[in-house]
């Protein structure tokens, strides 16, 4: 695993991060194979991992802190998101009021096991919602040492550009894949700032592939439904991109995730995974440099996308 400066935090994180959320947080998943993932990530040199306070409808943070107990977290960067919370029935509520952001984060330590989190995002925020006393707020938990830095993750490129002015925010977190070249030019500024950015949504959900190919099991089943429901423009664009899976000497998801880190401005490219065949497939990707033929045929398909 090859490591990365996160901005000017002072913090290094692994190249790439794993995400626990979705079905990895959900209590149909298996606790055994969640945490045994966690473990295998740890092992495979990963020390970024991402969560947040509604993934999973509230699951994923105390099942990550159940993963972690009794592991050494002094190397790990730890990321959550507060400003948005599970509020039953399905529904995801937003509250980013300085209270209520400072409440996320405290509550997200106790669920997590931990003195400290690496990093604190604002989960989705409007412009609007970045107020200066939310600002005075999220510097209050710095200076209290609850978190290290703090962040925003959008995916509203004009949040991402307002934040990017702003000294107080350490990092932003923006959708950036083989379907989202659109997302260079803010990451270029954002890195040229001296923001860590991170990378979501780094394998485009899975969209490159066939729907009906991914379908092995109910994680499979419970993603694809997601997909047709709400990311049709995605998966119709994602089929320009099935060549990615035909290239020998690499899989389709570790060309993906080498395609997201071949841009210096990236700090960590974030992916999930419930199998650990996958995690230890995509792991392989840290140190993954693309060829130019084939980077030029990424070009291609996105320009024709």
């Amino acid at each position: 695993m090859r490591y990365r400066p996160l901005g000017r935090t002072g913090l290094t994180v692994s190249e790439l991060g794993f995400g626990c959320a979705s079905w990895w947080g959900k209590p149909r998943f298996p606790e055994a194979q969640a945490v045994g993932l966690v473990h295998a990530a740890l092992d495979l040199g990963f020390t970024f991992f991402d969560t947040g306070a509604s993934y999973s409808a509230g699951e994923a943070e105390p099942r990550l802190g159940r993963a972690l107990k009794g592991r050494d977290t002094s190397r790990l960067v730890i990321a959550s998101k507060a400003g948005t919370y599970h509020a039953g029935g399905g529904r995801i509520a937003r509250d980013f009021s300085p209270a209520a952001v400072t409440a996320s984060a405290e509550r997200s330590l106790r669920n997590l096991g931990l003195d400290t989190l690496g990093l604190l995002q604002l989960h989705g925020p409007a412009v609007h919602e970045l107020t200066d006393e939310l600002r005075g707020a999220l510097a209050d938990l710095k200076a209290r040492g609850l978190v290290r830095s703090v962040g925003v993750n959008s995916f509203d490129p004009a949040v991402i550009e307002h934040v990017i002015g702003l000294p107080d925010f350490d990092a932003v977190m923006v959708d950036y894949n083989v379907l989202r070249p659109e997302r260079e030019p803010v990451i270029a500024r954002a890195a040229a700032a001296g923001k860590g950015v991170l990378a979501g949504m780094a394998l485009a959900m899975g969209h490159t592939r066939p729907l009906l190919a991914r379908l092995k099991g109910p994680q499979d089943v419970w993603y694809a439904a997601r997909a047709f429901a709400r990311h049709r423009d995605e998966l119709r664009r994602g089929a320009r991109f099935r060549f990615l899976h035909d290239q020998r000497g690499v899989t389709g998801s570790q060309a993906a995730l080498a395609y997201v880190l071949a841009n210096p401005g990236v700090s960590c490219a974030v992916f999930g995974a419930t199998r650990l065949a996958h995690l230890t497939e995509n792991a392989a990707a840290s140190g993954v440099e693309l060829d130019r033929e084939f980077a030029a045929r990424i070009r291609a398909a996105q320009a024709a996308a």
